[in-house]
């Protein structure tokens, strides 16, 4: 119960007093994250912040690679951009080549009823405005019913668990830590389709500091820089 009820005061903190807004990271030009998987090194994800007057743009590149022997077994690499004009969400655009297979999102707002258009390799179609690009850096993710693939525009319904504060230590440094375990609400997707992430927030600047799941091994993104 008292987990519980810390659950319920956490979400409605965040949904009252900080809003999830963008400008809650004008401080940020850059964060970068190393990519592990079984506990080996194997890339990264980086965000650029670019802003000029009240518009702002986030490049995101990830590439990683899994080797055995020297010899490559699977690829990934993948570039987009992220755009907010008066901290309000505006459109992304990515393009990813997944171990040769080519995937994309465009995603832009009807100016009349402000509804998300997306033309995506896995959904073409129009979703609510409430909907959130999965890119994890914004913790404003841990308010919503769905994000939306930042790969091929799939919609991905999640339930959303607060798990508890815990600190955290990278690089001989500790984080003290909000904890999120994203799950997908539809029981009727396949394994491989399924989400189930955790994800650590810093307590005080809602920054994004660490993520873990199990997909074909135990896959960790890991804070390695910040400006």
């Amino acid at each position: 119960m008292k987990k519980y009820l810390l659950s319920i005061g956490l979400i409605l903190f965040l949904t009252l007093e900080i809003n999830a807004h963008v400008d809650h990271y004008s401080k940020y030009s850059f964060l970068e994250y190393e990519l592990f998987r079984n506990n080996k090194s194997i890339g990264y994800h980086k965000y650029t912040f670019k802003r000029n007057g009240e518009s702002l743009l986030i490049d995101n590149e990830v590439s990683f690679k899994i080797t055995k022997l020297g010899v490559d077994l699977y690829k990934y690499n993948a570039k987009g951009v992220e755009m907010y004009e008066n901290g309000i969400f505006s459109g992304f655009n990515s393009v990813t080549n997944q171990n040769k297979k080519e995937k994309y999102v465009n995603i832009k707002v009807d100016p009349i009823d402000k509804n998300l258009i997306i033309d995506g390799s896995s959904f073409k179609g129009k979703v609510d405005k409430d909907m959130i690009i999965g890119t994890w850096w914004n913790h404003e993710i841990v308010q919503k019913k769905a994000q939306i693939s930042a790969v091929s525009g799939r919609i991905i319904e999640q339930k959303v668990e607060f798990k508890g504060k815990e600190e955290v230590k990278i690089d001989g440094k500790i984080y003290k830590t909000l904890r999120f375990n994203f799950s997908s609400s539809d029981p009727s997707l396949s394994k491989d389709k399924k989400l189930n992430t955790d994800i650590w927030y810093e307590e005080n600047t809602f920054l994004w500091v660490k993520a873990a799941f199990d997909k074909t091994g135990y896959w960790e993104y890991r804070l390695k820089k910040v400006k």
